[in-house]
């Protein structure tokens, strides 16, 4: 199909997906002044990532 189905609401995932990789990539910076700051937002970057993904590839799948 050419375009999005109607009815079908921009959900941001996409916007998630690029702002997870952003905190990831910026990470290292955070790491080497506190450690624990680093790590947090290494988990932040994935946990954003992964429902950026989820948001815009796995919801509205249904069963194959």
């Amino acid at each position: 199909m050419a375009h999005r189905p109607p009815g079908r609401g921009n959900s941001g995932g996409f916007f998630l997906i690029l702002l997870g990789a952003l905190i990831f990539i910026t990470a290292p910076l955070y790491l080497q002044g506190s450690p624990q700051l680093g790590a947090l937002a290494i988990g932040l970057g994935f946990a954003a990532g992964g429902l950026g993904f989820y948001l815009r590839f796995v919801k509205g799948r249904g069963p194959r």
